[in-house]
């Protein structure tokens, strides 16, 4: 059997004591002394608890220095490493960043943006799987012409948490008036979606 609380023993002695001796007790005192205490409940309520946290409280500050300057170089040959960074009105919501250069005939554009939410993020719908990249990754890919101009583009979005990357990367020969390869576009967008994951955790 479960052992009173002590606070409850010692209201209920006096009690005890009083009817053994065959004292009659009155009614005309304080109610209060003659109450019995409710006994505790044996499983108190745990205290109530938020949800968890985003894991991402904001966006690189930085978003240019995502990529490591190697593989700017290697994506967008001709273009300053250092990049032009997004110019956002919230960045403690959106920051990004963008290459492009013309090196001899050959055109390249490359830019990577995060968006951070209070809420995790949805898998998207459209372009084609990507695994191994974020809690979720897709591709779309096209090729447009433009007065002859042919450029082939690839966006990788990716979904971490309560962050969305996406990356663009496209390009095409001026000299050819041809796109660019379509296997060279895909591949680079996929190698600076995954630095640029990498880095929300930097």
């Amino acid at each position: 059997m479960r052992s009173l609380p002590l606070i409850l023993v010692a209201r209920l002695l006096p009690v005890a004591v009083l009817a053994a001796a065959g004292v009659a007790m009155t009614t005309s005192g304080d109610s209060d002394a003659h109450a019995t205490p409710a006994s505790p409940s044996p499983h108190p309520s745990a205290p109530a608890t938020g949800s968890a946290a985003p894991r991402y409280a904001k966006p690189p500050t930085e978003a240019c220095a995502a990529l490591p300057e190697a593989l700017v170089k290697e994506l967008v040959p001709g273009a300053e490493p250092a990049g032009n960074e997004l110019k956002s009105s919230d960045l403690s919501r959106r920051t990004g960043c963008n290459w492009h250069a013309l090196h001899g005939f050959d055109y390249r554009w490359l830019d990577i943006s995060y968006d951070v939410s209070d809420v995790a993020r949805t898998k998207g719908k459209g372009g084609s799987a990507v695994s191994g990249l974020g809690d979720d990754a897709s591709v779309t890919e096209e090729t447009t012409e433009d007065d002859g101009q042919g450029i082939r583009e690839a966006v990788v979005t990716v979904h971490q948490d309560n962050a969305t990357v996406t990356v663009t990367y496209n390009g095409g020969d001026f000299e050819s008036h041809k796109a660019a390869g379509t296997d060279a576009i895909r591949k680079g967008a996929i190698s600076a979606a995954k630095e640029a994951v990498t880095a929300l955790d930097d």
